[in-house]
């Protein structure tokens, strides 16, 4: 890998990995198109712990209340009744199933599910899933003729079947096309959460799990020594940069406009794709690494 592309992939990684577009899908589509080989899952977790810095960072007082009360409650029974402590065994909780999905589906998730056309319909169809959660939150944020508006949830009625379903949307996202943002997202907003509840509880979930998957990928790439590190490296630090510019500019977004632009881009871009593959003029394997 060269530093042009470093730059590129991590300037890509940070820019989507927060969106609800698919950061996966983005790398994978930016190596196709540039006649680069595929970054692999191996550069994608490992550039996703800059990103999950970025969250460590613009939620450090969240965070750190929170790993404090967990802690706390370990050996405080008054504490368990905290928020923060129960958002810390919620988080737990919602890691479950990703963190089973991922050690189970390895070799999946590094070969078949990165073609193309899966990638393409995914794209598609979260893109159509997200549409319609965003309008039913829509709907109840402003009511109606002959309806008032719906209270929606907040972070402090989440409780252990949440924190599941959570885990269960985030889970998905190991498919390129899905992202985890958006899965997340949108899985908060059918339950009944307020937006910018959704997107936190989102960000925070992913912390533990994104840290982990970079953790082992780190141990593996060390052992394999098929990683370029200098490249990986740097890359990481530029996702980390506009990561955080990404996280700030969302939280406001969200808080007043709706996920349509996004659910319209990931549609056009997944119909692009398919008219691409079955026009041959993209394989639906381009820029797979030959490892």
């Amino acid at each position: 890998m060269s530093w042009l592309e470093s730059l590129i992939l991590g300037l890509v990684q940070g820019l989507t990995e927060f969106l609800p577009v698919s950061s996966s899908a983005h790398l994978r589509l930016t190596a196709a198109f540039a006649g680069w080989e595929d970054p692999g899952a191996a550069f994608t977790a490992i550039t996703q712990i800059g990103t999950e810095a970025a969250v460590l960072i613009y939620f450090r007082k969240d965070i750190a209340s929170i790993v404090s009360a967990w802690f706390r409650s370990l050996f405080d029974k008054e504490t368990r009744r905290d928020h923060n402590a129960k958002m810390g065994w919620l988080v737990i909780v919602g890691s479950i199933p990703i963190g089973v999905l991922g050690v189970t589906l390895k070799d999946q998730i590094e070969g078949p599910f990165r073609d193309l056309r899966i990638t393409a319909t995914m794209l598609i169809v979260i893109g159509v899933v997200i549409g319609v959660a965003d309008r039913l939150a829509a709907r109840d944020e402003t009511g109606g003729r002959h309806r008032a508006a719906k209270q929606r949830k907040t972070l402090e009625n989440l409780n252990t079947k949440d924190g599941l379903v959570y885990g269960l949307c985030q889970a998905m996202a190991l498919i390129p096309g899905v992202s985890r943002s958006g899965a997340t997202i949108s899985g908060g907003l059918f339950l009944g959460y307020q937006r910018e509840a959704a997107a936190r509880y989102s960000f925070l979930l992913a912390v533990p799990a994104v840290l982990a998957s970079g953790a082992f990928e780190l141990k593996d790439a060390a052992e394999s020594g098929h990683v370029s590190w200098g490249p990986t490296l740097f890359a990481t630090v530029i996702a980390f940069a506009s990561g955080y510019a990404v996280i700030a500019w969302f939280m406001k977004f969200i808080s007043s406009k709706s996920f349509m632009p996004f659910v319209w881009y990931r549609i056009a871009l997944g119909l692009a794709i398919i008219a691409l593959v079955t026009a041959g003029v993209l394989s639906p394997h381009a820029a797979e690494s030959a490892g």
